[in-house]
């Protein structure tokens, strides 16, 4: 029953703003549409055409799906902006999630008769836009629920958190049954219905978020001025997108999609190389400072090696699951997506209990530093390769291997996720100097976007190396990373001077 006579009281939710069940409803449903797409997309471009695939081949596939999730990350940074500058976090959020469930019905597209490429490429390049938008401005929102800080606000983030885990475990089960079992573009239609039930209640409950993600009337008054800034790029973006696929239809260019990923990978280290040298040669910071910037880098360079093994996740391992992965049970055959849905429950079950582990050795001045934590993170990742690189060793069609060889494998890597990926993310915002802590969270996407291009490139090795192969060179490599992350962790944790 209601507290009339307390309006304040009624407005929560489990002890939150009412408006955090708002934007837990709206990333939930997000996610769910993400995750589920995204547990079907390489399976369906590399399936037969008798199928209802494509029928691509494995290097071809895995760049598409390596240039398609290092995109989600990248244009994180222009979503932001378009939101801090001209429409606001609040209709930002919905317009995103408007052009997200667009994709994911575009990506059904076959299904009234349109040919299977165009729906592919016009689906993906809407939900790398309409996430680009939606992804990093319900964080935003989430925190300005609140302005006091605190606990409170830690805790608001945990069960925020929640939601994105809930949605990437229940996406690939909705999505993966209709999609494997039934159609494949009935599976993206699934993630795309998902979507449209997440603005709905967005919508319903809007009014629980107040004035929260409103645009501010001091930046009203520029909004001409900015918008004719955004026309102009987005101008520019689509004249150089045409004239480019163009050029490539009349062979003048001459560039696959292996080698554009490449060149994307080259661009972002390029950039970030570039970016640190201006903030450490004239960023005119201080001697402190630019010891932080220094072990910013160093979390960039790991964190961007830790996600190309952990994203492929959706790449060679879910390959794996679907070619050389027993799923039959009593005569019914798992879906292979369905294995994707592991690493969400794993981290509902031990982001609470490494927190708390993290509280614990704290009290005990026992507590591992941010850059200890990063090896840990990497160690978590090689083991699990080299478990599956163990699994897959003797693997075939004749004698495939188990589940509890990827069951193992994705618990590992969701130990090393929760050891690296959210201390990442709170120490980056501590070490930022003055004024640049939103280029930093923008540096901190992008090795979320290398790392994601990277496990791409990486998962289309399967078209010259036996599984096992890939996996065991994936494992040496994180694994010398472990090893040199946590001799130079003494070092790095010096640069920090203190700040954990």
């Amino acid at each position: 029953m209601k507290d009339a006579k307390n309006p304040a009281k009624q407005q929560e939710w489990f002890g939150h703003p009412r408006g955090l069940a708002t934007l837990f409803f709206t990333e939930m449903w997000e996610r769910f549409s993400y995750y589920g797409m995204r547990g079907i997309l390489i399976l369906y471009m590399v399936a037969a055409p008798e199928e209802g695939g494509l029928g691509m081949d494995d290097s071809r596939a895995a760049a598409i799906y390596g240039l398609y999730t290092s995109l989600v990350y990248l244009l994180n940074l222009p979503g932001g902006w378009v939101a801090d500058k001209l429409w606001g976090q609040r209709k930002t959020v919905f317009t995103g999630g408007c052009i997200i469930a667009c994709g994911h019905f575009s990506l059904a597209g076959p299904l009234l008769g349109i040919p299977e490429l165009p729906s592919l490429y016009t689906g993906l390049v809407l939900i790398i836009l309409g996430t680009s938008l939606l992804k990093p401005n319900v964080s935003t929102m989430v925190g300005d629920l609140y302005p006091e800080g605190g606990a409170r606000r830690d805790a608001g983030f945990s069960i925020f958190y929640m939601g994105i885990n809930v949605g990437a475990l229940f996406g690939p089960l909705v999505c993966g049954a209709l999609g494997e079992n039934v159609n494949w573009h009935f599976g993206f239609s699934a993630a795309g219905v998902g979507m449209i039930l997440g603005l709905v209640q967005y919508k319903v409950g809007g009014r629980h978020l107040r004035e929260i993600g409103i645009l501010a009337e001091a930046d009203r008054a520029h909004l001409p001025e900015r918008r004719g800034t955004f026309y102009r790029g987005l101008s520019l973006v689509i004249v150089a997108t045409v004239v480019l696929t163009l050029m490539a239809r009349a062979n003048v260019l001459r560039l696959n999609l292996e080698q554009l990923a490449q060149a994307l990978g080259v661009v972002i280290v390029f950039l970030a190389l570039l970016y640190f040298a201006y903030l450490l040669l004239a960023g005119g910071h201080t001697p402190v400072e630019k010891k932080h910037l220094v072990t910013i880098f160093w979390l960039f360079i790991l964190a961007a090696l830790f996600w190309s093994g952990f994203e492929q996740a959706g790449s060679s391992l879910n390959l794996f699951a679907e070619r050389l992965t027993d799923r039959s049970y009593f005569g019914w055959e798992m879906p292979a997506s369905w294995l994707q849905s592991v690493n969400p429950l794993f981290i509902i079950i031990f982001a609470p209990l490494f927190g708390t582990l993290w509280t614990w050795l704290a009290s005990r001045n026992a507590n591992p530093s941010v850059p200890v934590k990063f090896s840990l993170g990497l160690l978590g990742l090689a083991a699990g390769f080299f478990v599956i690189a163990w699994g897959a060793a003797n693997a075939n069609s004749e004698n495939p291997a188990n589940p509890s060889w990827l069951v193992v494998t994705y618990l590992l890597h969701t130990w090393g996720e929760v050891a690296l990926s959210p201390v990442g993310l709170s120490s980056i915002t501590k070490l930022a100097p003055r004024g640049r802590v939103g280029q930093m969270m923008g540096v901190w996407f992008m090795a979320s976007a290398l790392g994601n291009l990277l496990a791409g490139l990486f998962a289309g090795r399967l078209e010259t190396l036996l599984p096992h192969q890939l996996f065991l060179s994936v494992a040496l490599m994180t694994g010398v990373a472990a090893v040199i992350a946590f001799l130079a962790s003494p070092l790095f944790h010096r640069l920090m001077g203190g700040v954990e």
